[in-house]
């Protein structure tokens, strides 16, 4: 008996679309949702032919828009060799320094810690975590992994988890330390003191917050630098297993290939503040609202079913006109498993919220940094060594639509990014 090739091609399409509601209900347990499926047109009957229904279903499909979204690339391999180990001896003397102001700045204070110590033959003392507060302190041992921090530096620099007590009684001497110190700036300023004192302080500022490589430095340096940035600082696994597991709620939201998602920093707080109201020099601003963000992504192509992450922790008025554009738009309050808020959301959980952003924003699928600064450069350097390259700065969009690839970093494109002095 003959089969007509429409009503072959009529069942498929019918299974298809079961089969297609199915995986949506299953994946999204969170949203109210509605279901679109547009029949596809066909050619008469005449035309119909012998041609494949397959060929005729691949046709339909190719038309889908699938957006913006760029496969992820593939994870650099670090170039940098471990820095030789130094012979075992006495210490010459003792380092201290705290991390303050989020895991965005404690990475950079923890490089050029490492970096003084290795290039002095220093004693590197375990930092506390100091919070915005007065009187706000934490151990080392509260955010990240200690022991593992200690032993990716064996043989590198010598480590103590605290100064001797026969050092203890001093007081240590305060040397200011330019974030991305140099050899010349040691040298010249660290290195005299530290023979006459071998008891220092660092504090450590930041008079650029710009994370692109500079000039010529000492290769063993470099090296040291590197393995401090990406080879030593580690969260502890059980903030990685809260991270990980809103990201994974995330991903169930999503309905995009793989559950893709948009990692954006934008926070209330800091938007209302002055650096954010001055102009970035080069066309773009400094910082982008939810409504500017919104419009972006929109004339970027990123359609109204996609889902964002914002670094925000409570939901504010401000941030509906993001929502309109993007229902599917979250804050940690949103996301974060209802047993661990009160220890992640608390008054006295500044870092612990921001160690769990920069996680997820390293994750992301693409990453938006609305607010520059040294989060989005720590973030980038992240995601340019695992090869989650796609991070998109804001800017104002000129007509009713641009591609995203215009908006692509400088620290990708330009490969200006201290991470590619570390990555290859």
């Amino acid at each position: 008996m003959a089969v007509d090739p429409r009503q072959v091609l009529a069942a498929f399409l019918t299974m298809s679309m079961f089969a297609m509601l199915g995986n949506m209900i299953k994946k999204d347990h969170f949203d109210n949702m509605e279901l679109s499926f547009t029949m596809p047109s066909f050619p008469s009957e005449s035309k119909v032919g012998i041609m494949r229904v397959e060929e005729m279903v691949g046709r339909q499909a190719s038309t889908v828009k699938q957006g913006p979204w760029s496969e992820r690339g593939q994870e650099l391999k670090a170039c940098w060799n471990k820095p030789a180990i130094k012979e075992e001896g006495q210490s010459k003397g003792f380092i201290t320094f705290s991390l303050t102001g989020g895991p965005e700045y404690h990475v950079s204070q923890i490089t050029d810690a490492v970096v003084i110590a290795r290039y002095l033959g220093a004693t590197l003392v375990l930092p506390d975590i100091r919070g915005s507060e007065l009187g706000q302190k934490k151990n080392f041992e509260d955010l990240y992994d200690a022991d593992r921090f200690m032993r990716s530096l064996d043989g590198v620099i010598k480590m103590a988890k605290e100064v001797p007590a026969e050092v203890a009684t001093e007081k240590p001497t305060v040397v200011r330390v330019p974030n991305g110190v140099s050899e010349d700036f040691i040298m010249e300023n660290v290195e005299p003191v530290f023979r006459t004192k071998s008891y220092l302080r660092l504090a450590i500022f930041f008079p650029s917050v710009s994370m692109k490589a500079g000039g010529k430095r000492n290769s063993d340096l470099v090296s040291t630098a590197c393995l401090a940035m990406f080879g030593s600082l580690e969260l502890k696994p059980e903030i990685y297993e809260v991270a990980d597991r809103i990201v994974e709620r995330l991903r169930t939201l999503s309905h995009k290939p793989d559950g893709q998602f948009i990692a954006v920093d934008l926070r209330v707080d800091i938007l209302g503040k002055e650096r954010c109201k001055e102009s970035g020099g080069t066309g773009r601003k400094s910082c982008y609202n939810a409504q500017e963000v919104g419009d972006f992504l929109s004339k970027i192509g990123f359609d109204g079913d996609t889902t964002i992450y914002l670094t925000q922790t409570w939901w504010h008025e401000s941030l509906d006109p993001l929502k309109e554009i993007f229902p599917k738009t979250y804050t940690k309050d949103d996301l974060m498993p209802a047993d661990k808020k009160g220890e992640f959301l608390g008054l006295e959980s500044s870092e612990l919220e921001r160690v769990v952003d920069f996680h997820i924003c390293s994750r992301g699928d693409v990453f938006v940094p609305a607010i520059s600064g040294l989060f989005y450069g720590n973030v980038a350097g992240k995601r340019i060594a695992s090869g989650r390259t796609q991070i998109l700065v804001p800017s104002q969009v000129p007509g009713s639509s641009a591609p995203a690839s215009d908006f692509i970093s400088a620290y990708v494109t330009k490969k200006n990014h201290l991470a590619y002095s570390c990555y290859c």
